[in-house]
């Protein structure tokens, strides 16, 4: 029996894809980028869906492989598209060279390695004059572009100072002051470049080092609190949820099917709530960190974690008890390696339900009789390491209908040396001689509706609200109105607190039963100081999504990624605006929505050594969508099933 279409890649599968790419370039090694689920047709999956639930013959959706992979010692860049129904390769495209594929650790790992090793590097060190027990660490990033010398693809090696015998030790209390370049293509180190290090662009050859003590973050090196008492989640009657065969989730009225891959890491398809279809697709698009320090080379210092990396082949190996507290289920995560072989991500989703306090209550005054529900909700999550930071993202669930996607930053800063004295406008010294430079956090959500149907289309709106005229009709002067506009065409939108304005995705062609409006659901994003970086630089124009908090565009097939399917050593051009310029319909259409929000970060020294998680949060709220509270039905908390303790020694009541 055929799989189901919207089902991750299996291992065989991607063996199947690798073995037919391997024999079309039988004369050449190959190194893969990606080997990946092609999204599947979106009219044949909804064929597909209207089958299964009417009990016909299920059609055929082809099960179709995107790969990107090199020719081992070249910059030939080459994606195929493989069709594992048919077992053949149905097209090969060879990239023209603004194209580069995406990083990955084991080519990180080399990198790193043979910078080491280059004999120019082991002079700068030796310059040095580093003591026995310290040694040099070298950290690769993606070299960014310019457009002066970013043609190749590369590598820009930042230098460290660690300490032999503690590899944990926090190495970025100790930036150096030279960085190597590394072309892949050659795989050998270029050129190296000296680092700024004052107040101006002034560079200097390297010196030798100067004390500079450590500021570690690892338990044993630290004096623990020993004042905190245990905390414990027990579900003594197991969980709430399901997970069935492809990862489909069911918790309280909710259906998602939980999806992983390379790039986005954790998805969700299909979600539904009492059966009503939301959302055909829910995924993090894009995520860049573009860097405030004009001065070569930082002045190309900017992340894309997605579409440079990859959330999937950053995902970490969940810890029970420490990432995830309570009952937990794990689920592995499937990509390929550089050999094209399938790699296992071990315990690379968590899911487990928490309490987050009250969900509601009413106390009747009259008869002083309380009802009150608790705030169950399930949590779905992964977490990045990309080099120095973690993300924690999440899909959180409760029962009134209502999903968030929650982005918790924390790690490391990214740091560089400084001067002693010397204080900057584009970033904070941590610690003594070390600047954190200022920068963005700019996540791209891209959401594909249902509301409330697959079989017609959605619409965008906002509400505002306005003061109404003081005149006879409003004589007090207290009256004020809320106002829907409909979004009637694509393109970039914000948000306006001094009219409270807030974005619904509509279904106009299903009105709610009691007061005959359309069903929606409202997007609530935080606040987002859009790309700081000027509109002419490289920065905002590889970080497409970046000026708006959120964009509307029509269903593309392959528009999956706000900033461009690749975006390492990017120009721009290839994501989200080039999509909204089609000037597509977008009412009453195939639309997607994609909600933009991050935050600036300005470093504080109490971000060092490690970062207290900052949390970003949009949430996805029920307007008119169901016809009275849809948790009113969840069971009223009560004592002896909660079995709360009272403290010895407080009292009751007052």
């Amino acid at each position: 029996m055929a799989c189901h279409p919207l089902n991750d890649l299996t291992a065989s599968e991607v063996k199947q894809a690798a073995s037919l790419i391997r024999q079309l370039h039988r004369d050449q090694d190959l190194v893969f980028k990606a080997i990946t689920l092609d999204e599947p047709q979106k009219d044949l999956v909804l064929s597909y869906f209207k089958a299964q639930e009417s009990g016909k013959p299920l059609p055929v959706v082809p099960r179709v492989v995107f790969a990107a992979y090199y020719f081992k010692g070249t910059d030939q860049f080459i994606t195929t598209y493989v069709n594992l129904t048919k077992n053949t390769i149905d097209r090969t495209e060879r990239m023209s060279p603004k194209y580069h594929g995406n990083i990955d650790f084991q080519e990180v790992d080399a990198v790193e390695k043979l910078t080491l090793e280059d004999p120019r590097v082991i002079a700068e060190i030796a310059k040095l004059k580093l003591p026995d027990h310290l040694y040099v660490i070298a950290e690769a990033w993606g070299f960014g572009s310019d457009g002066v010398v970013d043609r190749e693809r590369q590598y820009q090696v930042y230098m460290f100072v660690g300490e032999r015998g503690k590899p944990d030790s926090n190495h970025y209390a100790r930036p150096l002051t030279f960085s190597p370049v590394v072309d892949t293509t050659l795989m050998k180190v270029t050129r190296i470049d000296y680092l700024p290090t004052g107040t101006t662009h002034e560079t200097h050859e390297t010196k030798p080092w100067e004390y500079q003590k450590p500021n570690e973050y690892v338990p044993e090196e630290l004096d623990i609190r020993a004042d905190l008492k245990p905390l414990r989640v027990l579900q003594p009657q197991g969980t709430s949820y399901s997970i069935e065969p492809g990862n489909v989730l069911r918790w309280q009225k909710w259906h998602a099917r939980i999806c992983f891959n390379y790039r986005e890491g954790l998805f969700l398809r299909d979600v539904r709530f009492d059966g009503r279809p939301l959302f055909y697709r829910v995924s993090l698009s894009e995520m860049t960190v573009p860097y405030a320090d004009p001065r070569n080379p930082y002045h190309r210092k900017q992340a894309f974690d997605l579409g440079d990396i990859g959330a999937g082949l950053v995902a970490n190996n969940l810890s029970l008890g420490c990432d995830c507290l309570g009952s937990i289920t794990y689920l592995d995560g499937l990509v390929s390696d550089p050999l094209g072989e399938p790699l296992v991500k071990p315990n690379a989703i968590c899911i487990h339900e928490q309490d987050n306090g009250i969900g509601w209550k009413h106390t009747n005054y009259r008869t002083d009789r309380a009802c009150v529900v608790r705030n169950r909700e399930l949590v779905v999550q992964q977490i990045l390491t990309v080099s120095n930071y973690e993300y924690i993202l999440a899909f959180i669930f409760n029962q009134a209908g209502e999903m968030h996607y929650e982005a918790r930053a924390t790690g490391i800063l990214s740091t560089a040396a400084i001067d002693p004295g010397a204080a900057v406008p584009w970033g904070t010294v941590v610690h003594d001689g070390v600047l954190a430079q200022h920068h963005q956090h700019l996540l791209s959500l891209r959401v594909d509706p249902a509301i409330g149907s697959y079989e017609t289309g959605n619409r965008l709106a906002y509400s505002e609200c306005y003061a109404m005229s003081r005149d006879d009709f409003n004589p007090h002067g207290n009256g004020y109105v809320a106002k829907t506009t409909v979004v009637d065409k694509p393109g970039g939108l914000d948000l306006d607190a001094s009219k409270s304005r807030v974005f619904m995705m509509q279904n106009d062609r299903i009105r709610n039963a009691v007061n005959q409006l359309p069903i929606s659901y409202k997007i609530q994003v935080p606040p987002m100081q859009g790309i700081l970086a000027h509109e002419d630089s490289f920065h905002f124009k590889r970080a497409e999504f970046g000026d708006h908090s959120i964009y509307l565009t029509k269903y593309g097939h392959d528009e999956l990624f706000s900033g461009g399917k690749y975006t390492n050593q990017s120009r721009g051009g290839d994501g989200i605006k080039t999509w909204a310029a089609r000037n597509d319909k977008v009412v009453d259409d195939d639309i997607v929505v994609w909600v933009q929000f991050g935050m600036n970060h300005v470093p504080r020294i109490e971000d060092f050594p490690v970062m207290p998680v900052e949390i970003m949060k949009v949430a996805f709220k029920p307007v008119n969508f169901f016809t009275k509270n849809p948790s009113i039905d969840v069971p009223p908390s009560r004592q002896e099933v909660n079995q709360s303790r009272r403290v010895p020694g407080t009292s009751w009541q007052l």
